[in-house]
């Protein structure tokens, strides 16, 4: 070492670069296997990782996105876990949440558009598909009514009522009036089970048959009543009680 480079604290020796982060790279790849193959080239938690990329420029988003599964079940479970659900998660903040939310309320938006202002009857399984990613994984009961015109197009879709874990309280006359309002000719009953058994339970039927007998004398016809759960739909016709 020189004696001025002894001075003033330099050394003639060069710097050693900085390890590069075992992640580098990592996200180009995992965006170049979504454009290229889509959705179904990516596991939940890569699809997750996808997201987290939007609200943290940088760092290993792996981890956390496998925390995410681990702790909800799946993407699904993901982006329908509430905004306090997901911020009791280390290293989920606001903007995680939003960017998290903001693809469930994507998904749900598009499939509105599927069956909003249509002939409800011939879009039956992109309505069944709507109500899914609305309310299956909501973690107390909702109770949906969709009202439809004489051509059976969807003219109004409306939260009636948010219950308990296991009870939603519906008021048959509600339903009616509502109806009466709006110029309806018929209406399909929709709620959840958060428990995911979709089996009308005897309260369900019950109601149901009440809405029917309050309906009929005004001309409004009961199409369907559904439950909703995470594995799938029961549907009251075709159960044969309605």
């Amino acid at each position: 070492m020189s004696d001025d480079n002894a001075r003033d604290g330099t050394s003639s020796q060069p710097k050693k670069a900085k390890p590069t982060p075992h992640y580098a790279g990592h996200r180009g790849r995992l965006r170049e296997r979504f454009l290229v193959g889509g959705a179904d080239a990516l596991a939940d938690y890569e699809l997750v990782e996808l997201l987290l990329f939007l609200s943290r420029p940088r760092g290993d988003m792996k981890p956390l996105a496998k925390a995410l599964i681990a702790r909800f079940g799946s993407f699904a479970d993901v982006i329908s876990a509430t905004p306090g659900e997901l911020m009791t998660m280390d290293g989920i903040g606001e903007t995680s949440v939003v960017a998290l939310k903001t693809a469930h309320a994507s998904a749900i938006r598009l499939m509105a558009e599927q069956v909003h202002n249509r002939p409800v009857i011939s879009s039956w399984r992109q309505l069944i598909d709507y109500c899914r990613a609305s309310m299956a994984y909501a973690k107390v009961e909702r109770f949906r009514l969709l009202y439809l015109d004489k051509k059976n197009t969807l003219i109004a879709d409306e939260v009636q009522q948010s219950g308990t874990i296991d009870h939603t309280p519906v008021y048959p006359r509600e339903v009616v009036r509502r109806a009466l309002e709006l110029g309806a000719s018929a209406v399909i009953m929709v709620h959840n089970h958060p428990s995911g058994d979709t089996t009308p339970s005897k309260a369900d039927i019950e109601m149901t048959r009440e809405v029917a007998r309050a309906a009929e004398p005004l001309g409004l016809t009961v199409h369907d009543h559904v439950v909703i759960g995470r594995q799938g739909h029961t549907s009251f016709k075709s159960l044969g009680l309605l």
